[in-house]
């Protein structure tokens, strides 16, 4: 069971505490899933959109992208690319802090690889609300 944290091209101060893996552990956990191998490689707009281009081709911006690795359907392995330009602009657009934001989207890459979707409007509703109930998690510790 590991989690890791990688940078591509860009740089910003980020908390690789042991508070936030025990809660995407958690998450996972609460969902009957274990966690395998997860890897988060935060990067920058361009690195995301050349991901998009390259393995999906989708020409656009986007704030993450998640890869489902996973061989056992009771275990998480993926990759999850989240871009920090994108959160740190989101993070204005909603009036949030960039810890809540980036904490948003850590784990809705994670409910990605469970498997909960967000393309139509319900499933988008749904995953918010999920996203919401995992956050109360990490903020009452």
């Amino acid at each position: 069971m590991a989690i890791h944290f990688f940078k591509e091209e860009i740089s910003f101060p980020f908390k690789q505490n042991k508070e936030r893996k025990v809660w995407i552990k958690q998450v996972a956990f609460d969902y009957d899933f274990k966690i395998g191998e997860l890897n988060y490689i935060f990067c920058s707009d361009e690195y995301l959109k050349q991901v998009n281009i390259d393995f999906l081709n989708h020409d656009y911006y986007t704030d993450i992208i998640t890869f489902d690795n996973s061989e056992d359907e009771s275990k998480i392995e993926g990759d999850i690319y989240i871009s920090i330009d994108r959160v740190r602009e989101n993070a204005i657009s909603f009036n949030q802090s960039f810890e809540s934001e980036l904490n948003r989207v850590l784990i809705h890459g994670l409910l990605h690889l469970i498997g909960f979707g967000d393309k139509t409007s319900d499933e988008a509703q749904k995953m918010r609300s999920l996203e919401s109930e995992a956050l109360l998690k990490i903020i009452q510790k």
